[in-house]
């Protein structure tokens, strides 16, 4: 598994922090992305030669700035502006706060429908490209470039100033806000796209931002839940590859490896969720990595209660990736037939998905059917754009049809 230079690291780190700065001092969120990528290239292509400077930060913020402001000269029609920004205003500063917490709630501007406020999220607080938000979509790349172009526009034209939204506001914003974070986990826990299985600095960041939320909101049940349910996620990934970087499914992963201060810390955090009111989406999930956290062994994980909790986040979502998952349960405990017959209601929700033909793949080679797998696992292997993932399910084809051929 390939890892990340300390240079960027430090560049991922910054990035929303400086594009903070630059879109409360500047007012244009749009042109505060440009200038802060001319900053972040710059960073990349002098500090492996000259060093890290000692105030990395500062020094990306003065030079998004004046790359701003650059922006600003070579347009006309804005001269004058930037004239005034350039004379009449005082230096930019380097203010000591993080604003990443206040760019989050700006991207999800009731001005911006849930979707555009997501996508625009993830890719100014979040790092992701705008192919991987595409793949978290489940749209093609071209419709996702135009939805965070439009979402950016209508947040320049709502000119609503830079800064954290009142208690009302931000209660309103927050639905957004947690399916953001835990996208933005998603793809750092299993990236969909890439050579490598895990982007930590994703996780990692979602984690960070998720604990500020509930720093905030000690007393919401989903933040809690959200934050719960990553920290039980995360607690596995230790053991989710080999030491080739290969994916190792759950049911064969060395469970002495989880970490077990992040299930402690989890647990803890949705026993008080689940205390505090009405049970939410994050929670019920939360619930589920619980349950598998708990089992010492794959056969003493408790599937008849995983079942009955996807039974009821099925009918809270009406998601088909739940619905997915609820297959995957119910063939454990009534056994595949019962999951594949479930499988068959998404086909026209989840249509070329790579995971419907995946679990379709694991439900065949448990009943027996290796023809049927195999032919499953090398179409799931076509249309996922992970590299690991691709390795393993090619991989398990490969293993059945030698089986197969062995027994003629």
């Amino acid at each position: 598994m390939t890892t990340a230079s300390p240079v960027e690291d430090l560049l991922r780190e910054f990035a929303p922090q400086v594009l903070g700065v630059l879109v409360r001092r500047f007012g244009d969120f749009d042109a505060a992305e440009d200038a802060v990528q001319e900053a972040l290239l710059a960073a990349a292509l002098r500090w492996p030669v000259d060093g890290v400077p000692d105030n990395p930060r500062g020094w990306l913020i003065r030079t998004g700035a004046n790359k701003f402001v650059d922006q600003i000269r070579n347009e006309l029609a804005r001269r004058e502006r930037e004239r005034r920004a350039a004379v009449e205003e005082p230096p930019i500063d380097v203010p000591d706060r993080d604003d990443t917490l206040t760019l989050l709630f700006l991207c999800c501007h009731p001005a911006l429908t849930p979707a555009s406020a997501i996508a625009l999220t993830l890719r100014a607080v979040g790092g992701l490209t705008t192919a991987e938000i595409a793949h978290a979509f489940l749209v093609p790349e071209a419709t996702m470039a135009q939805r965070i172009s439009r979402a950016k526009q209508r947040i320049k034209a709502s000119a609503i100033p830079f800064r954290m939204p009142d208690p009302a506001d931000r209660r309103a914003r927050l639905r957004s806000v947690l399916h953001v974070l835990y996208l933005i986990f998603n793809e750092g826990y299993a990236g969909s796209t890439g050579p490598d299985v895990h982007r930590t600095e994703l996780s990692a960041e979602a984690i960070r931002l998720t604990r500020t939320v509930h720093r905030m909101l000690p007393d919401d049940g989903e933040v809690a839940g959200l934050l719960a349910l990553m920290l039980l996620t995360d607690a596995r990934r230790p053991a989710r590859t080999g030491v080739g970087g290969e994916l190792i499914p759950l049911e064969e992963q060395d469970r002495s490896r989880w970490d077990r201060q992040l299930i402690k810390d989890g647990t803890a955090l949705l026993d008080a969720a689940m205390t505090s009111g009405t049970v939410g989406e994050y929670q019920l999930q939360a619930a589920i990595a619980a349950l598998h956290d708990r089992a010492a062994r794959v056969q003493d994980t408790d599937w008849p209660q995983i079942l009955a909790l996807y039974g009821l986040l099925d009918q809270l979502t009406g998601n088909p990736m739940v619905t997915l998952n609820r297959a995957v349960a119910a063939s454990m405990v009534h056994g595949p037939a019962e999951g594949l017959r479930l499988l068959a209601t998404l086909d026209e929700r989840l249509p070329g998905h790579y995971r419907l033909d995946a679990v379709r793949a694991h439900l065949y080679e448990r009943s027996g059917d290796t023809g049927a797998a195999i032919t499953h696992y090398r179409t799931a292997a076509a249309r996922t754009t992970s590299g690991p993932e691709r390795r393993y399910l090619t991989t398990r084809a490969a293993r059945l049809n030698e089986l197969r051929e062995n027994n003629k």
